[in-house]
């Protein structure tokens, strides 16, 4: 087999270290040599290994994505001279069985990548790889906060008071302005309901009914908790919003390009380029990017039988269900409305027109890319 790397790294990381093999391909009939060393993944070592590495002429260095722990040593290693840094699936480089040790993994991936028979995963550039990390935390949060708004609602019909079965949103300005009253010890229904405002008026009478209950001490001081850590929930989601405004001023025209598909709002065309880097050169086509993103069945088939079907691991990219909680009127992201670009999904004759305008938003960044 062709060697594409004469002198190649593989290395196994754990938590608190990494088993390192260097190989150095043989010449004629003279086998590759192979030494296996073992580095802390203190910052101290992985610079120690940076100069080890370049001190061995290593050209390639193979490491598995495992958690999170592979991120020191793949950041102090990625801009290296002359050294390409791949990251690559565990599922994809898996060991022969009954052989499974550090040192055994390391070495595998050193002949792996000596003979050029991995791929490194996409790992976009720093600026990028901030912006994820503010989309990431952003989603969190926002579901975090649909979680307390539905612990309240839980608490509201323990005490009885059916305020949502009336009003679309408890925390609107008519249901917050209810809910305070609640709290400071207000239980007249009529002078609660009249706290109404706008088109929530002519409901007035459904309301009287929905906040007669059995509201007491205890629901008072359960729904201040729930209600101070929905405003902390929100407060975070506002600073994080202003942060990624910032970070994503170089990708206002992409981000722009790609809220014009049907059903991407803003807020999914953030996490769009945050996961992404709206560097559509990375994805060959659009079927590639919806295979990427895990939005697209699995081909797992043997003898003419197709055995499982089941897509790859997602992505953090908009998990297609729709968000309960919402942030000034904003749900989670989502891309459940949005088509995938792939021909492995049934067309209908009404998603002709939106399944064009989304491959066609995909070329069009992609253009963009190279003007």
């Amino acid at each position: 087999m062709e060697v594409m790397h004469t002198r190649c790294a593989g290395m196994d990381i754990s938590k608190t270290d990494a088993k390192v093999c260097v190989r150095v391909a043989g010449t004629g009939r003279r086998k590759a040599i192979e030494t296996v060393s073992t580095w802390s993944s203190m910052t101290r070592q992985i610079l120690a290994l940076r100069e080890h590495l370049a001190a061995e002429q290593v050209t390639c260095v193979v490491m598995e994505a495992t958690s999170d722990y592979w991120k020191p040593f793949y950041y102090l290693l990625e801009d290296l001279d002359g050294v390409e840094v791949l990251l690559v699936n565990a599922r994809q480089v898996k060991n022969l069985p009954g052989r499974k040790t550090d040192v055994s993994d390391a070495t595998w991936l050193a002949q792996l990548g000596a003979h050029g028979l991995v791929r490194g995963s996409f790992v976009p550039p720093e600026p990028v790889r901030q912006l994820r990390d503010l989309t990431r935390t952003r989603t969190a949060i926002i579901r975090e906060r649909s979680r307390e708004v539905q612990r309240l609602e839980k608490l509201l019909e323990d005490a009885g008071i059916k305020l949502s079965s009336v009003a679309s949103d408890i925390l609107g300005v008519s249901g917050r302005a209810m809910l305070e009253a609640l709290i400071e010890g207000e239980r007249d229904p009529v002078l609660m309901a009249d706290l109404a405002r706008r088109r929530l008026r002519i409901k007035i009478p459904a309301l009287t009914e929905a906040l007669q209950g059995r509201f007491v001490e205890h629901h008072a001081f359960m729904a201040r908790i729930h209600l101070d850590l929905i405003d902390q929930h929100t407060t975070a989601i506002d600073q994080l919003t202003e942060r990624i405004e910032e970070l994503i001023k170089p990708f206002r025209a992409a981000r722009d390009l790609i809220t014009t598909i049907p059903g991407i709002s803003v807020l999914t065309a953030d996490v769009v380029i945050a996961e992404t880097g709206a560097d559509m050169a990375q994805f060959p086509t659009a079927n590639h990017l919806a295979s990427w993103a895990g939005t697209t069945p699995g081909n797992n088939e043997s003898a003419g039988k197709v055995k499982s079907s089941r897509t790859r691991p997602r992505q953090s990219l908009p998990s297609g269900r729709p968000g309960r909680g919402s942030v000034r009127g904003s749900q989670d992201p989502d891309l459940s409305r949005c088509e995938v670009p792939t021909d492995l999904q049934p067309k209908r004759a009404d998603e002709g027109e939106r399944r064009h305008s989304t491959c066609n938003a995909h070329s069009d960044l992609a253009h963009a890319q190279h003007r």
